[in-house]
This record gives structure tokens, sequence and C-alpha cells, in this order.
């Protein structure tokens, strides 16, 4: 086991926050205006409706609610052209004035955060259908049109605080077993540090070296390792119920996309001739078919990272939504005997979604090594070459 690799990996992690941050500030302003007609109504004057509540434990949001009205507020940043930073908590959203805004600014519904066009007397302006007419997020068409009420959303809502702890937690874990390694050389590893070496040694010897040259498998290690941890530690972080878990940060899109788009840009980037060859001028096929077969070829370079996002997104937002929907059985039906069959149920696909974080971030460290290896790798495609002469 080599330090340097250990040490290695705290440089891919700043790539995975520089990429993933910017999309997922900006994708959790996603929402339907049609919804703000009205402003929040009370929760004790609403009836259960469980697939919302579904809805909004899966979902980002800019405070962490911890059970009832008891929630952890965290910081809002917000950049708007002219006005420049306002910086707050997200407990301000609590406190409203007629027209429901917050600071007299900013409307705060269902996790999402707008800023609506307001009349002279400073009420909110409605749109010919009766809707708030604000917009929600700095979209291409406001910026050339200079739309005033164009905002930029550096806050860290639910799934940012996820993300910066799993990469927290990923950067001290490996850290300390570098330490241990500087301070302790050529000795057995012990403890965490043993336990740390299995692992890793697993996705050097399992993983990476199956698909991966040994002459090039050092090269890529650092980048699996990154890769393979901290899926697992977000996906178990996850399935914390409580502050500081429970956010749903490797079932957010965005995350899963940055994640792929990594994977697609080191087999870009580190394809050898031999790889791009084979894509765009396959050998032996009749140069009509080569003009069907190279699109296609293209085309399955993306699909592949494409699959690896939305297979890690889907398997831990369909496990959370289980998870929920067997407790909210309980709920509905209102039963002693089956809040005890659920609350089994519920224990036993708790175990299960454990195992199922090792295996998403198995398979996806697996599939992305995979890819490399069909990139970098020489041998096979000069005996396809050889073969043809």
């Amino acid at each position: 086991m080599s330090k340097v690799r250990v040490l290695n990996i705290s440089r891919v992690l700043m790539v995975l926050l520089l990429v993933g941050l910017p999309i997922l500030s900006r994708s959790q302003q996603q929402g339907d205006e049609d919804r703000l007609s009205e402003g929040p109504e009370p929760i004790a004057e609403k009836e259960l409706d469980f697939s919302a509540f579904i809805q909004h434990h899966i979902a980002d949001d800019y405070l962490f609610h911890i059970a009832g009205d008891i929630a952890v507020p965290l910081p809002v940043i917000i950049y708007e052209s002219g006005k420049g930073f306002d910086m707050f908590l997200s407990s301000a959203f609590h406190h409203t004035d007629e027209n429901h805004l917050s600071r007299g600014r900013y409307l705060y519904h269902h996790g999402k955060l707008f800023i609506p066009d307001l009349n002279a007397d400073g009420t909110v302006q409605m749109g010919e259908d009766g809707h708030l007419a604000g917009k929600h997020e700095a979209t291409l068409g406001d910026l050339i049109s200079g739309n005033k009420h164009v905002f930029y959303n550096f806050s860290i809502t639910k799934n940012v605080f996820g993300l910066l702890l799993g990469v927290s937690l990923l950067m001290i874990i490996f850290f300390s077993v570098a330490s241990k390694y500087k301070s302790r050389p050529n000795q057995a590893p012990k403890g965490f540090q043993g336990m740390m070496e299995v692992i890793i040694l697993f996705i050097q010897n399992d993983v990476a070296r199956p698909f991966i040259t040994e002459k090039k498998v050092n090269r890529f290690l650092p980048y699996l390792l990154t890769l393979f941890f901290f899926i697992l530690i977000n996906n178990l972080l996850g399935l914390i119920p409580i502050f500081p878990g429970s956010a749903n940060v490797t079932g957010n899109i965005a995350i899963t996309m940055s994640l792929a788009v990594l994977s697609l840009l080191m087999v870009i980037i580190n394809g050898n001739k031999h790889f791009w060859g084979h894509i765009i001028n396959p050998p032996g096929v009749p140069l009509v078919v080569k003009f069907l077969l190279v699109p296609i070829e293209l085309i399955g370079i993306v699909t592949k990272s494409f699959s690896l996002m939305i297979r890690l997104f889907a398997n831990i937002t369909a496990g959370h939504i289980i998870i929920m929907s067997i407790i909210g059985i309980t709920f509905i039906i209102q039963s002693y005997a089956v809040g005890i069959v659920t609350s089994l149920f519920s224990v036993a696909m708790f175990t299960l979604e454990v195992l199922v974080a090792f295996i998403q971030a198995f398979i996806f460290t697996l599939l992305t090594a995979q890819m490399i290896g069909q990139a970098v790798d020489e041998g096979h495609h000069a005996e396809v070459k050889s073969s043809h002469h």
C-alpha cells in the first residue's frame, strides 16, 4: 500500500466539489410557479399528505427538519445585481408579511425560493392567470433582457451541507490513514487502518486491475478510490434519519450527473489512439457502414456515463421512497398490529439499503474502471488491427 496514492485522493475531491456545487445550487431552484398563487397554509389545517411528505424528504431544502416544527436553519446566500449579497439564516422564511414575503423580498414555498415582482405599494404583482409573476432562477433569457430580479443562489442547502460533510469526512479518514502509514512505515496495519487497507486493496486488485493494464493502474487508482468512498459515505449519511445525516446527496441528479461527467472526461482525456481509432475509423468495416457505425459508437460512449448517472440516482432515491412509504402505512391505517409489521419491514428495508449503499458504490466504480480500461488498453486494439493485415 502506497501512502502517495491515498494522499492523491484529495485532489480529485476538489474537482468533485467544484463540479457538483454550482450544478446543485442551480438545480434545487427548479419548481412550479403555478403552486405559488396562495401562501403556505398552516400545517395544522391540512390533512396528512404523505406523498408530499415523501417528496419533501427526498428533495433539497434550505433547512434540516428534525421533528414537527423543530428544524436546523442553514445559511442563505443570495447575490442580486445592483443590490449585492444578502446573507441570512433560513429561519427568516418563517417570519413573513401579509404577502408571505420574507425580509420584504423573498417568497419561500415548498423548499423553493423566489423573488416576485412587486407593485409600487410593495404588494406582489399577480399574473393574468392570478398566479405570481416572479422569476425563480437566472436563465439566459433573463440575463439578455436585464431582468432586475435575476439572482444567483449560493446558499448552503441541505444537500450542499451533506456534500460538504461527506467530503470533509472523506478527507479526515484518508489523511488520518495516510498519517498512520507515515508514522509507522513498513509495519503491519492495525485497527481502523487495517480495515481501510482491506477495502483499498479490494478496489485495487478486484476492481481496477482486471480492467486497467498493470503499468497504468496506479495512475487511475486515486480517482477510483475517491469515487468509491465518496459515493459510499454519502449513501450511508443519507440513511441517517436525523441531522447531520438524512441529506439525499447521491439521490440528487445533479450530483450523480457530476460524477458521471467526471468519469466520461477521464475516458475522453485518457483515451489513446487505438481507442479513438477504433471509434472514428473502425477497422475492416466498409465505408458506407462507417457513416452509420461511427455516430453509434460516439453515442455509446455518452450513454455509458448516462446509465451510471441514472442507475445511482434511481436506486438511492427508490430506497428512500420505499422506506418512507412503509413507515407511512402506519400513519394511514393507524393500527398497532400494522405498526409492528411495518416496523419490522422498515428494519429489513433499512438493512437492505445499507447493503445497497455498498453495492451501488461498487458498481459505479467497477463500470468506471471498465470504461477507463477500454480507453487506455492497447493490446486488444493492436490485436484486432493485426488480424486484418
